[in-house]
Order: structure tokens, then C-alpha cells, then sequence
């Protein structure tokens, strides 16, 4: 595997955890109006479901593919993967850790 495919595979996990992440935060934003107050057990239920789902779903575009080529034998470019993901998601959440302070100042 090349390493410009190595980075860009690492990005487009990175984008897909974005993405859910930022379709997980509309909906919890929403779901007051969606759902209503929850005064019963189905309310925490649910929010620990969507919680376990999430973990599953980001842990499938973090690891993901990197495991899945590592069990291919090339070892050195799961790893480079796994960075490139982690890299490309840090610059992400700094991204935004910064636009958010820019925008409330």
C-alpha cells in the first residue's frame, strides 16, 4: 500500500467519524422536540444504546481497517494507518476546539 493511500484511507475514517459524530450531536440536540421528556426508563435505555452503538461504529472506522490489514500480513502499514487516522482526528478536534473558540469570542 502506498503511502498517499495510507494517508488518504486514514482521512476518510476520520471524516466518517466526524460525520457520525456531528449526525450522533444533531440528534441528541433534537431528540427534546423528537421524543419529548423521558420520565421512564426507555430515555436512559436508549441513550446508552445510541452510546454503545457509537463506540461500535468509531471503533469500527478507527480500527477497522487497520486490523483488517494488519491480519493481511503488512503490519507496518496497519500501523501507519492507525497513526494516520489518529493524526487526521486529532487535527480534526483541534480544528473545531479552535473554530468554537473563534466563534463564541
Amino acid at each position: 500500500m502506498k503511502k498517499t493511500n495510507i494517508a488518504l484511507a486514514g482521512l476518510v475514517d476520520a471524516l466518517g467519524v466526524v460525520a457520525y459524530t456531528a449526525i450522533v450531536a444533531y440528534i441528541m440536540l433534537n431528540a427534546p422536540q423528537a421524543f419529548g421528556n423521558m420520565r421512564d426508563v426507555w430515555g436512559p435505555i436508549a441513550f446508552l444504546m445510541l452510546f454503545v452503538l457509537s463506540a461500535t461504529v468509531v471503533g469500527s472506522l478507527v480500527f477497522g481497517r487497520p486490523v483488517y490489514v494488519y491480519f493481511e500480513g503488512k503490519k507496518k502499514e496497519a500501523v501507519e494507518l492507525f497513526i494516520f487516522t489518529l493524526c487526521f482526528l486529532t487535527l480534526a478536534t483541534f480544528g473545531m476546539l479552535i473554530g468554537m473558540s473563534l466563534y463564541a469570542a
